[in-house]
């Protein structure tokens, strides 16, 4: 088979990830597709001509619509602001190009579902990937810890807690949509429905704990410090959700872009009738599981995982060796590949990324009305 021509759209951190990603599967994946590297994309001055010189691009170009329809092109990563990501989407779809996009698909529901076509979509809900978390899930599947009852998932993190913060794209409305509900409770949602099934109702409060940020100065990648005058934060800081399961578990969900002292906090804890289970991204190869006669006092043990957990096997050869944040991100890239290759998705879909899109949309209008909120199926 032919090598995939893929090309780069948008190159701060994550696009040298999915770069890095594409690199590394062969010698993870030895069996699936291999790419070449056609082009990338980003209109910052002087950035994707160096992003071609050191990862080996064929071309650099300051215009993405370019690569549209370009026949050298099969599939193309999403890696720009959230703002863009419905145009794009929907010009490389129609085009016929397969997708690598990073969540959320759009600021709303609606600039998800507008990405149509004959094509692949894989959509970047990482922390499923997780062999830890694929080994939760079928733990919950085989009834191992009974009827799951309650369950509380987080994604704290502090990458917006100085107030200094520059005020970028992330923290505008038209641009970075509704703040940490797009940027984590995505992550969130999906994480829920990849274990546990479907939301039938949900109730949620949002709130912005620093209402003012300096403007940046320049060009920013990442969350850098800002020195110009002070501008509005126009989207939320935290998020705090009740959702009701259609299963009839419960769960609580809580995300925070501004937790001092939180960092990359992310994980769950998830309550059955007969045992628990327990998932810390920052330990991500272990698995808290507590599973017994006892019920009460019922002690948790730490299962690290191993070969036969996921992909976990690809990468190391015994139970106990720490994998990183990039290594889902290889998977996800493999399971992208092999969506192309094979013509049928591999891991999450545009369809989740519209799941997830109309949870968030139904959490700000319960926000605003102080309701519960029923999620259509």
């Amino acid at each position: 088979m032919a090598a995939l021509g893929v090309a780069v759209i948008g190159f701060g951190w994550m696009g040298r990830v999915h770069t890095q990603a594409y690199a590394r599967v062969p010698h993870h994946f030895p069996t699936a597709p291999t790419v070449r590297l056609v082009s990338v994309a980003d209109d910052v001055p002087g950035r994707a001509a160096e992003a071609a010189q050191r990862y080996g691009f064929e071309e650099s170009t300051a215009e993405w619509r370019r690569l549209v329809g370009d026949p050298r092109v099969a599939a193309v990563s999403i890696t720009a602001p959230n703002f863009l990501h419905r145009e794009m989407g929907s010009a490389f779809a129609a085009a016929g190009q397969h997708i690598w996009i990073e969540k959320p698909v759009g600021l709303t529901a609606a600039d998800a579902r507008a990405i149509a076509g004959d094509v692949q979509v894989t959509v970047g809900f990482n922390y499923r990937n997780a062999p830890a978390v694929e080994k939760a899930r079928a733990i919950v599947a085989a009834g191992e810890i009974g009827t799951v009852t309650h369950a509380r998932f987080r994604f704290l993190s502090d990458y917006a807690a100085h107030p200094d913060g520059a005020l970028s794209w992330r923290f505008e409305r038209a641009r970075g949509g509704n703040g940490v509900l797009g940027d984590l409770g995505a992550h969130g949602v999906d994480l829920v429905r990849f274990l546990l099934g479907e939301i039938d109702a949900l109730v949620a409060d949002t709130a912005v704990f620093i209402p003012e940020r300096p403007r940046p100065a320049a060009a920013t990648a990442g969350h850098q410090r800002g020195s110009g005058p002070p501008g509005p934060v126009e989207n939320d800081d935290w998020l705090g959700s009740l959702l009701r399961m259609a299963s009839g578990a419960r769960v609580t969900l809580d995300c925070s872009r501004v937790a001092v002292g939180e960092q990359n906090s992310y994980g769950f804890e998830i309550h059955g009738t007969a045992g628990a289970l327990f998932w810390d991204f920052r330990r991500m190869g272990e698995l808290g599981v507590g599973a017994g006669p006892s019920y009460q006092d019922e002690p948790v043990r730490t299962v690290h995982v191993g070969p036969l957990d996921g992909d976990f096997g690809a990468f190391q050869p015994g139970a106990g060796i720490p994998m990183g944040y990039d290594d889902l991100k290889v998977i996800e890239a493999a399971r992208f590949l092999r969506s192309v290759a094979d013509g049928r998705p591999y891991g999450p879909t545009l369809a989740d990324a519209i799941r997830a899109a109309e949870a968030l949309e139904a959490m700000e209008q319960s926000a605003a009305s102080g309701q519960w909120i029923t999620l259509g199926r």
